[in-house]
């Protein structure tokens, strides 16, 4: 009875994904711009087929995508849309402050007048 209670609340758990990961981008991707094909993907996100494919591949075993394949085409769906975000979004480049610091009052005369 107890088993079944927590396979059922499994179902319906959000998909928690990792800041900063290729799987984030492909979702981000997928949320905004449907329908799209791997050639598409891959000129998007400027990565190799290969390295593309290989991570199109563990989310459908993951069951939150689904690729479609055609004659001359592959096309990619998004199976689910329960997706958590998780994680510290790093920052990718070091920013350079432009400007020189100021430099306090340097008042040498009296307090008050």
């Amino acid at each position: 009875m107890k088993k079944d209670k927590i396979e059922k609340s499994m179902k319906f758990m959000a998909i928690e994904i990792k800041n900063g990961t290729m799987e984030e981008e492909i979702i981000k991707i997928l949320r905004n711009k449907y329908p799209i094909t791997i050639k598409e993907m891959k000129k998007e996100m400027g990565i190799s087929k290969s390295i593309l494919t290989a991570e199109l591949l563990k989310l459908q075993n993951k069951k939150i995508l689904l690729l479609e394949r055609l004659p001359d085409k592959t096309f990619i769906r998004l199976l689910r849309n329960d997706f958590r975000f998780i994680g510290k979004r790093a920052q990718r480049r070091f920013v350079k402050h432009k400007g020189k610091k100021e430099k306090e009052n340097e008042y040498e005369g009296t307090m008050f007048g």
